[in-house]
C-alpha cells in the first residue's frame, strides 16, 4: 500500500527494496531554497541495523501492513519452534533464526504475539519481562554478599545472564528480555 513521506509517522514499517524497516524517527525538512524533503531513521526488521534514509517531499513509498496472530509456544522440534494459533489452533512450525533472540525467552505454554507479513514471520512481541528457572550456576556461598557482585547462570531456554552471587539453581527469576538482563527474584 503506497504511502507518502508526509503521512510518516513512528513505528510505521516499510517496505524497501533493503528489506522491512521500521521507523524510528523522521524529520520535515523545509530548507530556504530547494524542495522539502524527509530525513528518516529506519531500522531493519530482520537484521537489526539503523540506517539514515532522505527522501523527497511527498515521495511515494510502500507501506507494509504487519499482521499480529496470539500465539502459544508448544513444544521445540529438532530446529524448529512449533506454535499454536490461539484461536483457531492451527500449528505452524517457526525456524529459530525467523524468531531471532526471541527464541532465549521462550518456554513451553508461552503466549507470544507473531509479526507476519506476506506468511513471513518477520518479528516476535515479547513481554517485557519473563520468568525463567536457572539451570546452572555456582551455589551461592553463605556470608558471600559483595554488593553488586555478579555470577553467570544458564537459564531453562540455554540463554546465560549474570546474577547476583545469592541466586542458587532451580530459583526462578525474572529477566527484562530487551537487554536480557536479570531483573529480581521471581
Amino acid at each position: 500500500m503506497p504511502v507518502s513521506t508526509n503521512d510518516l509517522k513512528n513505528g510505521m514499517t516499510l517496505d524497501l527494496p533493503e528489506g522491512l524497516c521500521t521507523v524510528v524517527e523522521f524529520q520535515h525538512v523545509k530548507p530556504g531554497k530547494g524542495g522539502a524533503f524527509v530525513r528518516t531513521k529506519l531500522k531493519n526488521l530482520r537484521t537489526g541495523a539503523v540506517v539514515e534514509r532522505t527522501y523527497r517531499a511527498d515521495e511515494k513509498l510502500e507501506q507494509a501492513i504487519i499482521d499480529k496472530h496470539e500465539m502459544q509456544f508448544l513444544y521445540r522440534d529438532g530446529n524448529d519452534y512449533v506454535f499454536m494459533d490461539t484461536g483457531t489452533y492451527e500449528q505452524i512450525q517457526v525456524p529459530t533464526a525467523a524468531l531471532g533472540d526471541a527464541a532465549s525467552y521462550l518456554k513451553e505454554g508461552d503466549g507470544v504475539h507473531l509479526q507476519m507479513y506476506r506468511g513471513d514471520i518477520v518479528g516476535v512481541d515479547l513481554p517485557a519481562a519473563v520468568e525463567l528457572t536457572v539451570a546452572e550456576t555456582e551455589p551461592g556461598i553463605q556470608g558471600d554478599r559483595v554488593s553488586g557482585a555478579r555470577k553467570p547462570a544458564t537459564l531453562e531456554t540455554g540463554l546465560v545472564v549474570q546474577v547476583p552471587l545469592f541466586v542458587n539453581p532451580g530459583e526462578a527469576i525474572r529477566v527484562d528480555t530487551r537487554t536480557g538482563e536479570y531483573l529480581t527474584r521471581a
